[in-house]
């Protein structure tokens, strides 16, 4: 049994059948970066906070409900976008205080400041409870809003849904 190099050449310099499995840019001259261009580089991204997003959220969330309660004669179709963007914005705020400001955010802040793998624990959890709550609010929509018009709850959903690009974008301009 022969051992085959994980470099396209072989001991003797010849060149070796590619692993199929091996990503062309490994097989390129990689440089790291030093601390201080890492530094830059991190100065050159955009922060874009979770709270921003929330923000972006009710602000679209807002004139989108006004046009619809000023554009249709039934009051239902204002609630309905309205209920349809709050089925949106409350689990991101949930999700964005868990992260950020919940007893356990700060436990982690303290107890593992540098540990990549309970933050993006936090992350999937509090991505988890947002979808869940969104989920048991649209089911709850009917109950909730009378006359519902599911047309309108989609829009609200949609047009907040939005808001993501937007304070992505928005913070991408602001950084350069």
């Amino acid at each position: 049994m022969t051992h085959q190099t994980s470099s396209p050449h072989a001991q003797d310099g010849r060149r070796t059948a590619r692993d199929p499995w091996e990503d062309e840019a490994e097989a390129e001259d990689f440089k790291p970066l030093t601390p201080e261009e890492a530094v830059q580089w991190r100065a050159r991204q955009p922060d874009v906070s979770a709270w921003r997003v929330v923000w972006w959220q009710l602000a679209l969330l807002a004139p989108v409900t006004l046009v619809a309660m000023i554009s249709f004669e039934a009051s239902s179709v204002g609630w309905s976008v309205f209920y349809g963007g709050l089925c949106i914005v409350l689990p991101t705020a949930l999700m964005a205080y868990g992260l950020t400001s919940s007893a356990w955010s700060r436990w982690r802040g303290v107890s593992r400041p540098k540990s990549a793998g309970s933050a993006l624990a936090g992350v999937f959890f509090w991505e988890g409870v947002k979808i869940l709550l969104a989920l048991a609010m649209m089911w709850l929509a009917p109950r909730i809003v009378p006359d519902l018009s599911w047309l309108g709850l989609v829009v609200g959903l949609v047009v907040v849904l939005k808001a993501y690009w937007l304070a992505f974008w928005m913070g991408r301009r602001r950084a350069s």
